[in-house]
Order: structure tokens, then C-alpha cells, then sequence
């Protein structure tokens, strides 16, 4: 569907039938003498260390602070032009409005239950403005592709089918919502949509992705595992754990770093030297991929060609999607702590991901503004009207939290739920139940 990804933009050598093979120079500092590639391999004794068998025994004293940067990899400059025709994507009008009408409907979501958790209406929200384009990655899968997120994913289950109800019963945590209630806003899950349940805890699910691409390589299918993180994430100590045990066990597993930038609230420069995230996966011997977070078709193209390497080749991926937070980490942050309100509002206005695609898909003549305002009526509708349903319902019933910790309700649980329900009888004033469902 689209021609080949330059071979700067991806670290490692990989097969040429999947992207154009080129392997990322190393240089040294100046500490190394530059004839040192005078002396040809073949002439030189190979090390058989069994911690670093490619290596060659060198009489040169070499001290390296880093590598070549890795290229970034984009379809689209910020006008939506695409750069190269050979990289035109091939793909038909109603894909191509499909994901950017999600990434409409996205921001519409964003907008009201930003507003909402103001207005005490939910306890917590985290937006996905300015890094809608990860809709991309989400084009590119399999539906029964497996998908860990982080917490800004909620645009992957828009386009895999998760109902504008289904999001806001679970902002709500009511009777509907597919968690029972147990989890914070945004911490979405859906088993029908192959989607891992969500948890706050940083990074944990790097190496539970990790294990269920090796369980998907037992088995045989033909899928891989996809997973979200932000740049924060890889600053765990799971993050290490995972790459390095999908390297060394040749997992499917694709690991989709969004580096928008600030962490929670660390400028990325603040938070790690070197060359980004992507200089990592190349440390940890997998296939890498730097691309335009910004860019739909970059995401989507890069996420393609890793999706070949990870279910044909049965090898991890990682993709550092370079991309710009513009709303705050969740409604507990304020970014204008730690950057101008006047750096957020330029990022907003020359590279906006869903300006970018607006463009393409104008200079295609398949969109227009017409279109524009009458889908944005229509989102925001249809999300409102889902909002107002999900307030009006009720709480899950109250016996609701004793189960699904185990199969059967153990004697200690039965024990426990007997006295909550023997309390409630009692002191009905103080454990008032009007607004949970009645029991099943």
C-alpha cells in the first residue's frame, strides 16, 4: 500500500522485502582514530566472548557517548503534501475518512469529559489532543491483534468499535460500565476487542505484553501483540525487563513508544540524554522505528512494516513516535508549570495531526468544509447524548465488589458481604444504596 521507508529512518538491518536494508554507522568520538576502518574486518581477530560475539579485538581505544541519531520516518509535511509520491498511500476514500472522522469524534470526547471532570461531573480524564494521529497504528492492526495500553489509547478502541456508550459508562463507572465500576475514568478494557484493561501503574504493561506474545508465538496464531506506552514509561524499570525478554525469546510484540515530550511532567530533556527512546530498542538487539507521531500515514505505514517483521519473523519491534502533548498529562496536572502557554498554542497551530490529515484528504477532493461541520455537529451530538444517558444511570449493585476476585466467593468473602449487608439494614441513614442498582 505504500513504497518503502527510508532505511534512516529504521535502526538495524532488516530485510529487504520488508523495508530497505541499511544498518545505522556508529560513531566514535574523537578519541578514535578515523583510519580505523582502514583495517578491514576480515583482517581483524573476532572476539568470542560469549557477551558480545560480533565484535572484532581493536588496538584502538575506542570511547563512545553516542550514535548516529535515527531519522525520523513521514509521509506528510504539516500541509498534508505528501513528500514523496512513491510513499502516496493506496488506501480507498472510506478508509481513509474512517480515521479521520475517529480522530474528529476523538476530540469531541475529549472536549466533554475535560469539561465534565471541571465541572465535578467525573472524578479524573487525561485528553489525547495532539497526538491523535496514533489512530494510524490502530489501521494497521489486525482486529484480533492484542492491545496493552498505557492511558492515551483510547482512539485504538474507537476505531476497533468501542461505542461512544461504552466510553462514557466507564467514565462514570455506572451499572454498564464493562469494569463494574472497579477502575478510574480512561482506564478502559474490552475482551470482545482484543483490548487489555488498563491499570495507573507505570510501565506494568510492558512485560505482561511481553508474555502474551510469547503465549500468541506458542500457539501458532498469526497475530502479534501491540503495545502503548509514553516516554515516561521507558524510564521503569519494566520497560528494560520487557524489551529485553522479547529480544532474547523472539516475541511478537510490537512496543509503540508516544514520546510527546514531557512524561507526566519532565521535559524529555530533563528526563534522559541520549538518542531519544529508539536508540534503546537498537541496545536491546530489536528491529527500530523512529516516525512522525503526527503524520497518520507515517504511523500507519511504520506500524504495517512492524506488524510484517513481528508475526512473519516472530521478532519485537519498537516505534518511538515523535509527537507534542498540547493538553495537560490528565486533569490533575497544570502544564503551564513547566512550558509557556505560548509554546502549546504554536504547536497547535503549524502541526496539528488532524490539520495534517484535514489537508491530505482535501487535496484528494474527498473532503470539504461542509463535511468538516457537519460531522463535528453530528460527534458531538451523538457524544453528548451518550454523556447524558451514562449520568442518569446508576452505580453497579453494592455486592458488585466482592465479586470476580475469584471464581466462587470464598468463606471469608460470604462472611464479609453478609456483614456489609447486615450493616447497611441496620444504619440505612449512614449507608444509603439509592443510587446503586438493585441486586441481581
Amino acid at each position: 500500500m505504500f513504497a518503502r521507508i527510508p532505511a534512516r529512518a529504521v535502526a538495524r538491518a532488516i530485510p529487504s522485502r520488508t523495508l530497505a536494508a541499511t544498518s545505522v554507522k556508529a560513531f566514535a568520538t574523537s578519541a578514535v582514530s578515523k583510519d580505523i576502518s582502514a583495517t578491514s574486518k576480515k583482517d581483524r581477530i573476532k572476539v568470542n566472548f560469549p557477551g558480545a560475539l560480533d565484535s572484532h579485538f581493536s588496538q584502538k581505544l575506542e570511547i563512545r557517548e553516542r550514535m548516529e541519531p535515527i531519522d525520523t520516518f513521514r509521509v506528510m509535511d504539516t500541509d498534508g503534501k505528501v513528500l514523496d509520491p512513491s510513499l502516496e498511500p493506496d488506501v480507498t476514500e472510506e478508509f481513509a475518512i474512517k480515521i479521520y472522522k475517529d480522530m474528529l469524534t476523538l476530540n469531541n470526547v475529549d472536549l466533554i469529559l475535560y469539561e465534565a471532570q471541571r465541572q465535578g461531573r467525573i472524578s479524573f480524564y487525561m485528553t489525547n489532543a495532539g497526538e491523535e494521529a496514533y489512530i494510524g497504528s490502530a489501521a494497521a492492526l489486525d482486529p484480533e491483534d492484542e492491545i496493552f495500553g498505557q492511558y492515551r489509547e483510547a482512539g485504538t478502541l474507537l476505531y476497533r468499535g468501542f461505542t461512544l456508550d461504552q466510553f462514557m459508562n466507564q467514565c462514570y463507572s455506572n451499572d454498564l460500565d464493562l469494569g463494574k465500576g472497579r477502575q478510574m475514568p480512561v482506564h478502559f478494557g474490552c475482551k470482545a476487542l482484543h483490548f487489555q484493561t488498563i491499570s495507573s501503574p507505570l510501565a506494568t504493561q510492558l512485560p505482561q505484553a511481553s508474555g502474551a506474545a510469547y503465549a500468541i508465538k506458542r500457539s501458532g496464531r498469526k497475530n502479534c501483540v501491540m503495545c502503548y506506552f509514553g516516554e515516561g514509561a521507558a524510564s521503569e524499570g519494566d520497560f528494560h525487563a520487557a524489551l529485553n525478554i522479547a529480544a532474547t525469546t523472539s516475541c511478537p510484540v510490537i512496543f509503540f513508544c508516544r514520546n510527546n515530550g514531557f512524561a507526566i511532567s519532565t521535559p524529555a530533556n530533563e528526563q534522559y540524554k541520549g538518542d531519544g527512546i529508539a536508540s534503546r530498542g537498537v541496545g536491546y538487539g530489536m528491529h527500530t522505528i523512529r516516525v512522525d507521531g503526527n503524520d497518520v500515514w507515517a504511523v500507519y505505514k511504520a506500524t504495517q512494516e512492524a506488524r510484517k517483521i513481528a508475526v512473519e519473523q516472530h521478532k519485537p519491534v519498537l516505534i518511538e513516535a515523535m509527537t507534542y502533548r498540547v493538553g495537560h498529562h490528565s486533569t490533575s496536572d497544570d502544564s503551564s508549570a513547566y512550558r509557556s502557554k505560548k509554546e502549546v498554542e504554536d504547536w497547535k497551530r503549524h502541526d496539528n495531526p488532524i490539520v495534517r490529515m484535514r489537508k491530505w484528504l482535501e487535496n484528494k477532493g474527498w473532503w470539504d468544509e461542509t463535511k468538516e461541520s457537519s460531522h463535528k455537529s453530528f460527534a458531538r451530538s451523538q457524544v453528548l447524548k451518550s454523556f447524558a444517558a451514562a449520568e442518569k444511570r446508576k452505580k453497579p449493585p453494592v455486592s458488585e465488589m466482592f465479586n470476580d476476585v475469584y471464581d466462587k466467593l470464598t468463606p471469608n468473602l460470604i462472611e464479609q458481604k453478609k456483614e456489609l449487608e447486615e450493616l447497611i439494614k441496620k444504619y440505612p441513614d449512614h449507608y444509603d444504596t439509592s443510587n446503586y442498582a438493585p441486586e441481581k
